[in-house]
């Protein structure tokens, strides 16, 4: 059984819908998916279309009912104002979910593009999580093991074992007033000596636009889209947000007819519009160069040497 687990309150439905589809949909006919999600006030009306989901494969879908009370030392935390509370859940995983030993945690601006067999699998022992290198340069220099928090998977079974719920919120508690990345910090900082193992560029690449990822793999299993401008924001230029929208085909949000000239045509002229407001000079940028070798020619030359 692969467990994956999302958190989500109302205004979120909808994007965790689009992830469980991406996950569903490219799911390997042998694997046996559980979902759990930490359901921070999702309406009646938005959990039957994600239960829905099952059509595209059968599947366990559980709603956990978040007990805020239980965060109220995390509400102390003040940092970017897109940081919600439910941010905070995966801290208490080992708490929320006492009979799952692994799991593997997605926030809800994700997609995924192949099966989660590999990922799940990934040898945890002596480790309390799994995840990816973050894109910010800065921060891996100063700490190799600092992982980006969009994608983890969770050692539950060691994290019990070892009461590192409580030393993330020690932390939390003694740092609540100099916390800037909130969850991300409170785990990267809690577990820095030596008991989170870095885990393929692959399984999450954190994607803002066509420069700024922190992978230039052609076909990532993971796409996980950073920073303020997401695919469901008219004018975003991301750049995978097409497949952000492949996957919404799936689920009961879909596009109506009449919108869909909107979204994919006027959306996608108002993106360029807007990049070249924003980057009038990526051109002369060496990323630029970088990002379109890696993206297009690399891989043909693979294939050519293959």
């Amino acid at each position: 059984m692969i467990n994956v687990c999302l958190a989500s309150d109302n205004n979120y439905a909808k994007y965790l819908g689009v992830t469980l589809a991406s996950i569903l949909v490219n799911a390997k006919a042998e694997d046996e998916l559980c979902f759990y999600i930490l359901d921070g006030g999702i309406e009646e009306d938005n959990k039957n279309k994600i239960l829905s989901l099952k059509q595209i494969k059968n599947c366990e879908i559980n709603f956990i009912k978040i007990d805020e009370s239980l965060f109220e030392d995390y509400k102390k935390v003040k940092t970017h104002s897109y940081i919600t509370l439910a941010t905070y859940y995966r801290l208490k995983l080992s708490e929320l979910l006492p009979f799952v030993d692994k799991i593997i945690y997605f926030d809800c601006d994700i997609v995924v593009n192949s099966s989660l067999d590999e990922l799940f699998n990934a040898d945890l022992n002596n480790y309390a999580i799994g995840g990816v290198s973050d894109i910010n340069g800065k921060k891996v220099k100063e700490n190799p093991l600092y992982i980006n928090a969009g994608m983890i998977v969770f050692n539950l079974e060691y994290i019990r074992k070892n009461n590192i719920e409580e030393e993330f919120l020690d932390y939390a508690k003694e740092n609540f007033d100099k916390i800037e990345t909130g969850d991300q910090e409170i785990i990267n900082e809690v577990l820095k000596n030596g008991r989170i193992k870095i885990l393929n560029d692959t399984w999450n690449v954190q994607s803002a636009n066509f420069i700024s990822r922190s992978s230039y793999i052609k076909s990532p299993n993971v796409i996980h889209f950073i920073c303020g401008c997401k695919p469901w924001h008219f004018g975003s230029f991301s750049c995978h947000k097409f497949l952000w929208f492949k996957y919404l085909e799936l689920t009961p949000w879909k596009l109506r007819e009449e919108e869909k000239n909107y979204w994919y045509k006027k959306n996608r002229i108002m993106s360029i519009l807007y990049y070249l407001k924003k980057r009038p000079f990526f051109f002369l940028r060496p990323r630029f160069y970088k990002a379109f070798y890696y993206t297009y020619i690399y891989p043909l030359i693979s294939r050519t040497k293959g």
